[in-house]
């Protein structure tokens, strides 16, 4: 059920893991946390709270290293860290999808999912490579990553990894295969949360008539494990039924 690899990759110029729950369903890739691994949703009991539907088949389940958000926080230049958010992103649809076909046959599009700044990555991958990925289940999310860096003017590098940076931009086919595809923003209004992120992404998208759905939870649900566990397996569930 459980099985993991780890390889090198030029891209982001370092190692990094990619492990996967379950043997059948529709393929999740789930972005960790800002300085989580590939194994950090089972640690925070999330792959528990999945179980019903990884042992009925629905679901089969990936995670990856947080390289890109991880980098947000490293002693390095905000021009590395920007670039090493693009490389990260490059190495996702380059090398992680087609790890993630070759493991399960799987053709069609994934789905993408993941809170904090792994809800950022959520989004940002199905708004970059819709061909790719078909909807995102963005919880709890942090859009401006800009706020964790001293330089406030984006390089190209970050303007085209940053859903609220290109998205306005978007034209021809790209943008036509993007409107068909959904992205869900779910969110509390608890301790450490911020539903206007969620909104003004949502904005974004809408003016480019891009699906989108924001769910508030409410002010009892604080930016917190107990409360991703109950968003992520209520949601694959309504997907899956």
């Amino acid at each position: 059920m459980f099985l993991k690899s780890r390889w090198y990759s030029s891209r982001i110029q370092r190692e990094a893991t990619l492990a996967r729950w379950g043997t059948r369903g529709q393929p999740v890739l789930v972005f960790p946390t800002a300085g989580g691994d590939a194994e950090e949703i089972e640690r925070f009991l999330m792959i528990r709270a999945l179980d019903p539907l990884i042992s009925a088949g629905k679901i089969r389940l990936y995670s990856c290293d947080s390289v890109g958000g991880q980098a947000w926080f490293e002693k390095s230049s905000p021009e590395h860290k920007m670039w090493m958010q693009h490389q990260f992103h490059q190495w996702v649809k380059h090398e992680v999808v087609p790890a993630i076909r070759m493991d399960s046959g799987f053709d069609g599009p994934l789905w993408t999912a993941g809170a904090s700044i792994g809800a950022f990555h959520a989004a940002a991958s199905v708004c970059r490579f819709p061909d790719q990925f078909s909807r995102a289940l963005s919880m709890s999310g942090t859009y401006d990553l800009l706020r964790f860096c001293e330089l406030k003017t984006p390089t190209e590098y970050f303007h085209v990894s940053s859903p609220l940076h290109f998205v306005p931009h978007l034209e021809g086919r790209h943008l036509d295969v993007l409107k068909t595809r959904k992205i869900f923003l779910v969110s509390g209004e608890g301790k450490w949360e911020n539903l206007g992120e969620s909104w003004r992404l949502a904005n974004v998208l809408g003016e480019k008539g891009i699906p989108n759905y924001v769910d508030s939870w409410g002010p009892t649900w604080d930016h917190d494990w107990v409360t991703w566990r109950a968003m992520l397996p209520k949601y694959l569930h309504e997907w899956t039924a």
